[in-house]
């Protein structure tokens, strides 16, 4: 029995050389596992061996790789992502599904996100506001093109108008855009017309005597691109469906009274400019002023927004810690584009190696829990960053050289046993 020791012996020095030998080769492969040799013992199966029954060697029982966390390196790349936790990254070969960890993506002539072996990278889409829809992961496909204009649907600006200003005389001074003494405070915003051209607009606040029942009121009036006639009266812009100002009431607390939500306002831009702005729709929008206030203090814009926008070139990716990819463009338009898609498993040691930093599924691996980074089990990810290979090359070049020896010594115990039946021959 001797022979069969040292063969079983030399048999499993020599898996443990190759899986050491392969945990060296991809000592620098992103996102790969080392793997481990297992070993048992083997003993024959006879009958009333008992205490005294002696083994026939061993046997090579499982090559299990560690999933432990790799080193997480830094690089150029936007749409490089490192997983720090749990989790896979699920991608798509023409419909068959594999799950890696390895983040080196980039995109293809399409515009889908892929792998260095060109599989598709799953997710969640996003739609056209930017919401994500937690659905079943698909192709993600990132934009390319520009984005077009959106014209603004709402502006909101809250003020502070000063209450120990003196009152205007209107009869005496009417508004003049132009002169400034005919208005207390003034203020104004970005607007854009449906094709993205970009606009002033200018709010002018004149206080004014308070009619019962407030304690103070102001005029609110607006030009747009600073148009006005030649007496500083506002042209084609509407207030609350009308030419004349907009009414701000407030109490004796300085809280708005009236009005009360945001009101309508309009821009006609061919009455600014026919000749340049001819063939431009009038533009509608939501006017809220609710936040403005009326304290003894020095007037003060405390917010002023929008929503609008002008075109935008793609300018690049950014990929959150939760798996949102936002596209940034050019006219400072960020917007979310779709979620990278984590795959957990109750066993990951059952997934089956396929090369090229993928695995698949199995029985053993048990069912993938898909879901966004940072939810149940699953890790967060870092963008612009890699997972390295979590080989220890320093323990695996010790374990080389322990392998060699071993091998040394089984094949010394069949040398041994070859000489005791020499010896035995020889009688």
């Amino acid at each position: 029995m001797g022979f069969q020791h040292g063969l079983s012996g030399l048999k499993a020095a020599s898996a443990k050389l190759d899986v050491t030998g392969n945990n060296i080769a991809n000592a620098n492969t992103v996102g790969f596992k080392q793997s481990q040799a297992q070993f048992a013992d083997v003993y024959a199966n006879a009958l009333g061996g008992g205490r005294n029954q002696i083994g026939i060697g061993t046997q090579l029982a499982a090559v299990a790789q560690e999933f432990t966390q790799g080193n997480v390196t830094p690089t150029n790349n936007p749409l490089d992502v490192a997983i720090t936790g749990n989790g896979f990254f699920r991608t798509s070969n023409n419909g068959t599904i594999s799950y890696t960890r390895n983040g080196q993506f980039h995109l293809d002539k399409d515009g889908f996100l892929v792998n260095a072996s060109n599989y598709n990278v799953t997710g969640f889409a996003a739609d056209a506001s930017g919401q994500i829809i937690p659905n079943i992961p698909v192709n993600l496909r990132l934009p390319t093109s520009d984005l077009t204009p959106k014209p603004t649907a709402n502006f909101a600006a809250g003020v502070n108008l000063d209450s120990r200003e003196q009152s205007i005389d209107t009869a005496v001074s009417p508004f003049d855009a132009a002169d400034s003494d005919t208005y207390t405070h003034s203020t104004s915003g970005e607007i854009f017309d449906s094709l993205g051209n970009s606009h002033i607009l200018n709010l002018y606040f004149q206080k004014i005597d308070p009619v019962a029942p407030a304690a103070a009121s102001w005029n609110v009036f607006a030009t747009a691109d600073g148009v006005a006639d030649s007496n500083g009266v506002p042209i084609g812009v509407e207030l609350n469906g009308g030419v004349g100002p907009l009414a701000l009431n407030f109490d004796s607390s300085g809280i708005l009274t009236s009005p009360v939500g945001a009101i309508s306002a309009e821009v006609d831009f061919v009455a600014l400019d026919s000749v340049k702005w001819a063939g431009i729709p009038p533009l509608p929008f939501s006017l809220d002023l609710t936040r403005s206030t009326q304290f003894g203090n020095k007037f003060g814009v405390n917010m002023l927004s929008q929503d609008g926008f002008t075109s935008g070139r793609l300018a690049g990716y950014s990929i959150s810690d939760d798996g949102q990819i936002r596209a940034s463009y050019t006219n400072n338009v960020t917007r979310t584009v779709g979620q990278l898609a984590l795959a957990g498993f109750s066993n990951p040691n059952g997934l089956k190696p396929m090369g090229n930093n993928q695995w698949g599924e199995t029985a053993e691996s048990g069912l993938p829990l898909i879901g966004a980074p940072e939810t149940g089990i699953l890790g967060s990810l870092q963008s612009s960053a890699v997972e390295e290979s979590n080989v220890d090359l320093t323990t695996e070049l010790v374990s080389l050289i322990m392998t060699q020896r071993v091998y040394q010594a089984n094949a010394k115990t069949i040398q041994t046993q070859d000489a005791v039946m020499q010896s035995i021959m020889n009688i």
